[in-house]
């Protein structure tokens, strides 16, 4: 697949960004261990359960899930095959199975993904890169995947509190551009997670990092 020369996304680190790199930058300067580890005992995974990660990015996060529980379909959503490559590779050197599907998650993917079919569905460092109406675009699939009774878990870049983290958070604003990050900066996520349909909004944490505060939130579908 080829990349479209006008994505609905930034890609990962920019435009002008290096893919090799993403891991690297992401761990030094996001504190990634601490927000990651946050987002897995939220989520509980279960042997069993169908969990899809949307805008998975090298598949980090779907890794450590299924190293922590190899009985769940661990599916991994993003838009780019490059860094599909590189998840792949880094799957298969893990030991870890995973299902890959390359699509932005506000795509319709129902032939490979079928709606009201997942347990769990999470994102994370991905909003922040989109513009307004594919984030909401994304949150919908999200709603559409879930069973009712289903959670949705976001670790992102949330309301930036102090004047500190303000300035930290510009750093990514101008690697992935003012008006994609302004709506995160502003703690608009919670309330585009109430109009996706979602119930029981909350946001669980905040880890402060060199780049601004990243939030957790979560979310339920209701049962029908």
């Amino acid at each position: 697949m080829t990349k479209s020369p006008t994505p609905d996304f930034t890609p990962a680190l920019g435009p002008r960004g290096s893919i090799g790199l993403y891991d690297h930058v992401i761990a030094l300067l996001t504190r990634e261990k601490q927000w990651r580890a946050k987002l897995l005992a939220a989520l509980a995974p279960e042997n069993g359960e169908t969990i899809v990660d949307i805008g998975a990015g090298t598949a980090s996060m779907a890794i450590l899930i299924k190293t922590k529980r190899p009985g769940v379909r661990m599916i991994a959503l993003d838009p780019d095959p490059d860094i599909r490559l590189i998840a792949e590779k880094k799957a298969a050197k893990a030991g870890t199975d995973l299902e890959f599907i390359t699509a932005l998650g506000d795509a319709e993917i129902d032939d490979q993904l079928a709606p009201g079919t997942a347990d769990k569905v999470l994102t994370s460092l991905v909003l922040h890169q989109c513009p307004i109406p594919v984030k909401k675009s994304i949150l919908a699939s999200a709603f559409r995947l879930l069973k009712p009774g289903g959670m949705l878990l976001i670790a992102d870049y949330g309301r930036q509190r102090s004047v500190f983290m303000k300035l930290a958070f510009n750093l990514v604003r101008l690697t992935d551009g003012f008006d994609d990050t302004r709506a995160n900066k502003d703690g608009r996520l919670p309330d585009f997670m109430l109009n996706a349909g979602f119930s029981n909004v909350q946001e669980r944490s905040v880890t402060l990092t060199p780049t601004g505060s990243i939030s957790l939130y979560t979310a339920t579908k209701q049962e029908a």
